[in-house]
Parts: C-alpha cells; sequence; structure tokens
C-alpha cells in the first residue's frame, strides 16, 4: 500500500466534496464481502429508478417494487441509543447518510475502507437536494461504541471501524446535530459498469494529468484538458485520482462530483429513460451496488423523487479550515462556526441558508 500523501487546502474550505479512509477492522453491522464496496453512487440509484415514471405508474411503480426488493439491507440502527439522537425539527424533510468506498482501489487491499461521507438533505418540497461532504480526516469526537470502543477524538472514519454503521450513525448524529432518517452505503468499483450502462460519460477535465493508478494494463492513463467522452475505466480512474494534485482528496472529490452529475444527465437526455434495455442495464448495474436501511423503500423515494434533475442537486463540504496535525496524524480541522451554521440550516430545512453558505 502506498504511503498516504499530506494535501494543502485553503484557509477556509467552504464546500467542495472530499472523501473518507478506515482501517480495516470489520464492524458489526457491515453488509456481507461482496457488498462492501460503496459509493456515493447511492443518490444516482434512487434518481436513476425514479426515472421509471414517465411509463404507465403502474408498470413503473412494480418494476421499481422489483429492483427495492433486490437491494440488499443493513443493520444501521440497531444499538443506537434513542435518547441520544437529535430531535427531528422539520418534519417532511429527509436526511440520508451516504457512505461509500471502492474495493477494487489497489490502496485499498482490505475492501474495509470508506472512502466517502454524505449527509444529503432533501427538503420537504423535495424540490431539490443538498449533499455536504464531511472529510474523512475530520477530527470529532467519536461516541463509545456498545462494546467500549471509541468515546474520544479521532478521525471521523474511525466510528466505522471501530462500531460499524450504526457508530457512524450516532457519530454523524452528534457531529451534526442532524437526525439520520436513512443509510445508504454503496459500491464505488461499480462506477465502471453503471458507466458503460450509459454508453460513457462527457467530463470536462480542468488540467491535464497522469493517473497514478489505472485499470488500464500498465498502470497509468493520460487526461488531457477539454471535454471529452469516457468509458466506465476511464471515468473510475478520472474519479479515483489524487495523488496527481497538490490538493489530493479535494481534487478528487470534485471530479467525483462531475461524474455523478454527468452519469444523472446522461440517464436522462442520453435516451436511456426511454430505452427500456438501456434503463434495465443501468438500473441493474446501479442497484447491485448499493446496500440501505431496513426500512428505506425505493417504491416511496422514487416516487417522491420523480422530478429531481441534476440542475437541482447542490455538492458541497463541511467547512474546514484546513489541514494539521493531532499527534502524529494529519487531519482537517472543522470550522465549528461555521459548521454548525450549515447543520443548523439542514436541521430546520432552510435550503437558502445552505445555499448561501456554499457561495
Amino acid at each position: 500500500m502506498r504511503h498516504r500523501q499530506e494535501y494543502a487546502e485553503p484557509e477556509t474550505q467552504l464546500f467542495e466534496q472530499p472523501v473518507f479512509e478506515q482501517p480495516a477492522a470489520q464492524p458489526s453491522g457491515q453488509p456481507r464481502p461482496r457488498r462492501r464496496r460503496w459509493r456515493r453512487v447511492a443518490l444516482i440509484t434512487f434518481l436513476a429508478v425514479m426515472l421509471v415514471g414517465g411509463g404507465g405508474m403502474l408498470a413503473a411503480g412494480l418494476y421499481v417494487r422489483s429492483i427495492d426488493s433486490g437491494i440488499e439491507r443493513v443493520d444501521a440502527f440497531t444499538g443506537v441509543p434513542e435518547e441520544s439522537r437529535p430531535q427531528v425539527v422539520a418534519d417532511g424533510a429527509m436526511n440520508i447518510m451516504l457512505l461509500g468506498s471502492d474495493s477494487r482501489d489497489p490502496e485499498n487491499g482490505s475492501g474495509s475502507r470508506s472512502d466517502t461521507i454524505i449527509l444529503a438533505h432533501l427538503p420537504k418540497d423535495r424540490s431539490s437536494a443538498q449533499l455536504i461532504s464531511i472529510p474523512r480526516d475530520s477530527w470529532v469526537h467519536v461516541p463509545t461504541s456498545k462494546d467500549g470502543r471509541g468515546g474520544r477524538d479521532a478521525k471521523i472514519n474511525a466510528a466505522y471501524a471501530w462500531g460499524g454503521i450504526p457508530l457512524m450513525v450516532q457519530t454523524v448524529e452528534e457531529f451534526t446535530g442532524v437526525r439520520i432518517d436513512h443509510v445508504a452505503l454503496v459500491d464505488f468499483s461499480g462506477f465502471k459498469e453503471i458507466v458503460d450502462a450509459l454508453g460513457g460519460v462527457e467530463i470536462d477535465v480542468e488540467q491535464s494529468f497522469t493517473s497514478t493508478h489505472s485499470l488500464n494494463p500498465d498502470g497509468r492513463r493520460e487526461f488531457v484538458k477539454g471535454r471529452q467522452t469516457m468509458d466506465g475505466a476511464a471515468a473510475l480512474d478520472y474519479a479515483r485520482e489524487r495523488y496527481a494534485f497538490a490538493n489530493g482528496d479535494f481534487a478528487r472529490i470534485k471530479h467525483q462530483q462531475q461524474v455523478i452529475k454527468a452519469i444523472l444527465d446522461k440517464a436522462v437526455s442520453g435516451g436511456v429513460v426511454t430505452n427500456p434495455a438501456k434503463l434495465n442495464s443501468f438500473v441493474k448495474a446501479t442497484a447491485d451496488a448499493v446496500a440501505v436501511d431496513r426500512s428505506m423503500s425505493l417504491l416511496d423515494l422514487a416516487m417522491e423523487l420523480r422530478h429531481l434533475r441534476s440542475g437541482n442537486l447542490g455538492f458541497f463540504t463541511c467547512p474546514t479550515k484546513g489541514t494539521g496535525r493531532v499527534g502524529s496524524e494529519s487531519v482537517v480541522i472543522v470550522d465549528k462556526a461555521k459548521a454548525a451554521r450549515v447543520f443548523d440550516a439542514v436541521r430546520r430545512d432552510s435550503v437558502p441558508e445552505i445555499l448561501a453558505a456554499g457561495k
């Protein structure tokens, strides 16, 4: 495994999209090994499936129900003390914690690292969605797990290793003050099949670079500045790379945002929705990469979000003051005052305030 590279970040990182790592332990609450490859493509699954609604609603409902029944379910809230959880402030709004990792990343030999934590906020009117990333190295307080681990400050991704999904729920809820309604875990390595099912996606590369660990036989791929069509392998390399950039993970996060938006745009405008064969391949490839909590209804969510498009998605990052060191560890220092304002706006379902904080 490569030595992890330090990265620089602006004085105050207001909203971009980060990624996070996790030790190799296998805590309880984790899905079975074939599902241990997750990713933020979770929302794309929900959005893609909801688009089926353009045909007959009954047929769409039956199709979504069949996909819903095949998605893996996980115990996300078992053991989370109710008395420790934030109260619901805005009735009707929904907050989903998205967790993701890349099992085929050469740096991730154990398959247990989580690369992404996103708090996805769906306002009461379901007219938009705000996806707020929490950097994987954010230094926060991790509550004590049911077997006594944690109970101290650490990188936020340590919560998963110490207590699985339930401790991640507790940690994110304590950190943000936002009650988590649902949890989705997504396989980043399933990215390749999803993009290929779409016939490729259009990406605007902002600067030329060479990937340092590629799906190509020689382990390298050249990306040239400008707009281009990427197949699944190229898109995965593009979204995975961080060592080629001075700001490391934060550049990778921005690229992942680009690819997610490109996937949704292609699904809506590239003839996928109106082509049953393409739609079926896309939805199956995406659904195969997802696991969700036991109470989430994909059918209900699909119907609620059927009018949502990529233009209504906002990608943000928890405000930070940059990186620093705590002992021997390189960490991300959260800007607590600004983060508190952002998450308070989420809690109150104040979309204008969330958007204003991201400017």
